[in-house]
């Protein structure tokens, strides 16, 4: 399993040397755009609207918008010092807490955890500790340049760490338009409800449940490739200079032919004259 980030834990004065993994994966099916008349794939390219340019990964940085229109530039080093500072610090459980108090919708990103040679011992006390105590731990982490609350418990035998969302990052509930205040249902509607709800209720079991447009995207790919329904992009055509080539020959011997002066044209017509007399 792929080791997204190394680093330490600690409660107390245990220390925990950890690998993080991730714990889940992305399964959607991802289509290219192409273009509709020759099936070449879209190319996005990062071009300045002002300078017309195309721009390489030297030409940008990064800014922060102060007011409409006006940014602060935030160099790379500067960005760098600040992460060199967060992530030297270590990741310590500062509380422990009920799982049951963390509402789900402050979970983010699941990642297994596990011990480095060195830190096995203490991998299994803290895991056995959250075992019997039916506790999990609060730590902060900086990963990818952010720094992000977690919560550390036990799953499978496994040390688990889910990042949570800060509170300032979960929108206020006073925000959602249209919720009704009163509740205008009827007792025998309430009742019905509550007997529905009873008659599907079952145990969570997660491998019942399948992704059905995935599949059936699936099985659509596979029929058409099947049946040999497979667009190959049309060959970029090489640009030649040929057109403009033989304009600029046919512009030299144009050049090059002797131009007619007005005393050899006097000279031609009055030849002819004589000749026709």
């Amino acid at each position: 399993m792929h080791t997204i980030w190394k680093g330490s834990i600690s409660f107390g004065l245990v220390n925990i040397p950890i690998k993080l993994h991730a714990a889940t994966e992305d399964k959607d099916i991802k289509l290219r755009s192409l273009h509709k008349k020759c099936h070449t794939p879209i190319k996005y390219e990062k071009i300045c609207p002002v300078c017309e340019e195309e721009l390489s990964q030297d030409d940008i940085v990064k800014g922060y918008e102060a007011t409409k229109g006006k940014y602060i530039v935030i160099e790379d080093e500067e960005l760098n010092e600040l992460k060199k500072a967060t992530e030297e610090k270590a990741v310590e459980i500062v509380d422990f807490i009920k799982l049951t108090e963390i509402d789900p919708i402050y979970f983010n990103r699941s990642y297994y955890m596990s011990p480095n040679d060195t830190g096995i011992k203490a991998y299994s006390l803290l895991r056995e500790a959250l075992t019997e105590t039916e506790k999990a731990g609060i730590a902060k982490i900086v990963m990818r340049s952010k720094e992000q609350l977690a919560v550390i418990r036990v799953y499978n035998h496994t040390l688990l760490m889910e990042t949570i969302h800060f509170p300032d990052e979960v929108r206020s509930v006073e925000d959602v338009p249209s919720v009704p205040e009163k509740s205008d249902v009827s007792k025998k509607e309430l009742e019905t409800a509550i007997l529905l709800i009873d008659q599907l209720t079952t145990k969570f079991e997660p491998e019942k449940y399948e992704d059905e447009y995935r599949s059936k995207l699936l099985k659509l790919i596979e029929s058409k490739q099947a049946g040999k329904e497979v667009v190959t992009p049309k060959p970029k055509e090489e640009k030649t200079n040929v057109s403009d080539l033989m304009s600029a020959l046919q512009a030299s011997i144009d050049q090059s032919k002797p131009k007619k002066t007005k005393k050899a044209a006097a000279k031609r017509k009055t030849t002819g004259k004589k000749k026709a007399e």
